[in-house]
Formats: structure tokens, sequence, C-alpha cells
């Protein structure tokens, strides 16, 4: 058995660009220690990626209308196929590092229910890696030159145990919505939300939206409106990295500090939980004023 399995649904290798860090991020995978990789879905070009590069590959995955995979079907069939006690849905335009798998260990040994997850790097990588011995440290240092820090919203990856999110919504991939509320959901059932930014360097390649509709981005989409609906309407996609309970930090879990951003989530937070009667318009005119959220960041300064 191994430690860990990493599950994606990527998209059609026929857009170059798109193909080019499709492969830098599943090779990047293939060479973590004790993971091992499920490709889901029947783009063009996936099973012929799946079988160079030695991983699973199940084309059967439930779609939406528009031919979109599902999460709902995504977890279903890695929990079905996985051969680890720890699962991890992550983007396939996502460069994974040994410091990953570190952090899946020492979480694992501190905590029982769980969902880890981080801010990511974005960088721009416009040829293929050369993954040669020392390829970590070496774009880690292209990283801190070039890159920069995401800000704390928008996931992508959620690692966690086999037995957490048996009941995930139908959501589409690739939409916006389905990520926060994977945190509101471990939130909610009083899981260990932990942030491992500060331990583990998550790299995103940078990339347009022409694989979608007009190329809009995907919180623009229609498919959007309809993981809103399924997450429980616009309170339950508010959460993002901010609502973590603890950070990973030195091996060891520890509370966030306070930040401006932190107190202001915390404020509507409680906010919410008071005027939860009122309508969501209103509502989010109290829980979320730009005029006291900007005094208050201030404040922090």
């Amino acid at each position: 058995m191994t430690l860990l399995t990493l599950f994606s649904a990527p998209k059609p290798f026929t857009d170059p660009h798109i193909a080019l860090i499709q492969r830098n991020a599943i090779r990047s995978w293939t060479l973590l220690p004790d993971v091992e990789v499920i490709l889901l879905g029947e783009e063009t070009g996936l099973a012929e990626a799946a079988k160079e590069f030695g991983v699973k590959h199940i084309p059967n995955v439930a779609r939406n209308e528009s031919g979109v995979p599902l999460i709902s079907s995504m977890f279903q069939l890695a929990r079905e196929n996985a051969n680890s006690d720890l699962l991890c849905i992550v983007n396939a335009d996502m460069i994974l590092m040994p410091d990953f798998v570190e952090a899946a260990k020492r979480v694992k040994s501190q905590r029982s229910e769980f969902v880890l997850l981080s801010q990511r790097w974005d960088l721009d990588i416009p040829q293929p890696l050369d993954f040669s011995t020392g390829w970590e440290n070496r774009l880690s240092s292209i990283v801190h030159r070039q890159g920069s820090l995401h800000r704390p919203a928008g996931s992508d990856f959620f690692l966690f145990p086999l037995s957490s999110f048996l009941d995930v919504p139908a959501f589409t991939i690739g939409r916006a919505g389905w990520d926060n509320w994977m945190i509101y959901k471990a939130r909610k059932e009083g899981w260990a939300v932990i942030d491992c930014t500060p331990s583990v360097m998550i790299v995103h390649q940078n990339h347009d939206y022409s694989h979608l509709p007009e190329s809009k981005p995907h919180y623009e989409h229609p498919d959007t409106n309809e993981n809103i609906r399924l997450a429980g309407g616009q309170a339950n996609i508010r959460y993002t990295i901010l609502d973590a309970t603890y950070q990973l930090i030195d091996g060891k879990l520890s509370r966030p500090k306070m930040t401006s951003l932190r107190f202001t989530r915390k404020l509507e937070l409680f906010l919410r939980a008071i005027f939860f009667f009122l309508p969501e318009n209103m509502l989010e005119n109290i829980a979320r004023p730009k005029r006291w959220q900007k005094r208050i960041h201030k404040l922090f300064k």
C-alpha cells in the first residue's frame, strides 16, 4: 500500500501549451516517493499520456450536459481504485515536489480527520522542465526569483483521508465554487483545515483560459452558477485558505497568526452567524462592507 493517491482530470492535450504544462505536472507527480497517480477522463491524448508515464487511467467519468467531468464521480472512482489511505485531488497544471509528500506524512501522524491545502506559487514555464537530478532545487530557485505567491483564494489541491468527503455534490470540475465548498464542508464537520503554505512549495504553471467558452475565466462560466447552487449558496463558497484552522510549520501544527485578512474573515463569519435570518443580499452588505474592511487592514499595517 502506498502513502498517497493523486487523482486528476486533465484537459485535452490538443493545445500545445496546455499539453506542455500538463506533461510537466504529471511527470513531477510520478517522481514523488510512495505516491500513485490516477488520471481520469477521455480527453484527447490522455490515454497516451497515462501510458507514457506509467500511471493508472480511468476513462469512464460521469459528466455534465456539456461533457465536463463531475467532481462527485472523480472522488468515487479515485476512492474505488486507490491503493492508499490518503487521497489528493490536484489540478493538472500543478508541479509537486518531495516536500509535498513530507507534509502529508507529518499531518497524517498528527491528525486522523483533516484536509490539507495551501497557496500556490504562480510561474511562467514555457518549455518542458529538466527533471534530471537536482530539479527541485533549480525550480525552487527560479520560483523565488520570478514567481509570485497567489493570494489565499482558490485552491488547486485537497489532500484528505480515504474516509472523508463521501458525499461530494455533482460539481463541475474547472468551474468556481467547488473548492470553496471543500473548506466549508471540512469546517462544518469539525475536521482540521491545515494550510501547509509555510512548509510546501506548490507551483502553478500560468496559462490562459482559451480552453473555456469565449476564453472567459471559470468564475464567469454558467456552470459556476450550478456549482454555487449545489454548494448551498453564496455563503458556503466564501471559504478560502484564510479559514484554515491550523498551519504546518517545521513539521508541527500551530494556530495561524492573526492578520488583517484573517481578522476580517472571522468578523464576517461572526456577523453572518448573528444575522443568519436576513436575505443574502442584505447579509452581504452587513458582513462584507468594503469601508470597514479597508479600515481594519490599515490597523494591521
